[in-house]
């Protein structure tokens, strides 16, 4: 599991708009939304909801050549949306029916994964990161922000709490951040006494 950080993210769709617009925004849907690509290729207009909040209704997924299936967890999910990606979505509904795929390149084509790494130079721009990394891009991103974990399974479709834990393995918990606080607080650079002390002592 290799996420990128908001700043990397925000890095790598300024890279590959360079490239293609369309791409670079799809890149920031996934890494906000933590759909699965398959889930991304299978959304349709009808699955963007506006009222009472925004959020994309997460029911079905499209394995490129395989039928349109049930999701990895045969249930459907609320995710929400963030504003830094609201715009991106809202421009991918203009011209389309509501039974058409949402989210589709600048042609209106269905996303491939091989187009995808080709055309936006994936190999190039991801320093070594798969595309479902930002899927677990979107999970830190919520846990940073401090969405509890039992709300970030709800929205990642994970059967199992164990599964999301794993996140916070990665990312700390808010203890840690505390603690990390605590060590970073001035007059304490790295040891038990504050730094005058130290002088005093002759350190």
């Amino acid at each position: 599991m290799r996420p990128f950080s908001e700043v990397e993210l925000e890095s790598l769709a300024t890279a590959i708009r360079v490239y293609d617009d369309r791409l670079a925004d799809i890149t920031l849907i996934a890494g906000w939304t933590g759909l699965r690509w398959s889930e991304l290729r299978a959304l349709r207009v009808r699955d963007l909801i506006r009222v009472p909040m925004r959020m994309l209704i997460v029911e079905r997924a499209a394995p490129e050549g395989v039928e349109v299936k049930t999701t990895k967890s045969r249930r459907v999910r609320r995710v929400p949306i963030a504003n830094r990606v609201t715009p991106l979505l809202d421009a991918m509904t203009e011209g389309k029916r509501l039974d058409d795929l949402l989210v589709t390149t600048s042609g209106g084509s269905q996303l491939h994964a091989s187009a995808f790494k080709r055309t936006s130079h994936w190999a190039k721009v991801a320093n070594g990161r798969r595309i479902h990394d930002l899927r677990h891009t979107a999970a830190c991103l919520w846990l940073a922000r401090g969405v509890d974990v039992v709300t970030v399974q709800t929205w990642m479709g994970h059967a199992s709490i164990a599964t999301t834990n794993i996140y916070l393995h990665h990312l700390g918990t808010g203890a840690d951040r505390a603690a990390l606080d605590l060590l970073n607080t001035p007059g304490h650079t790295g040891g038990t006494q504050p730094e005058t002390t130290r002088k005093e002592d002759g350190a």
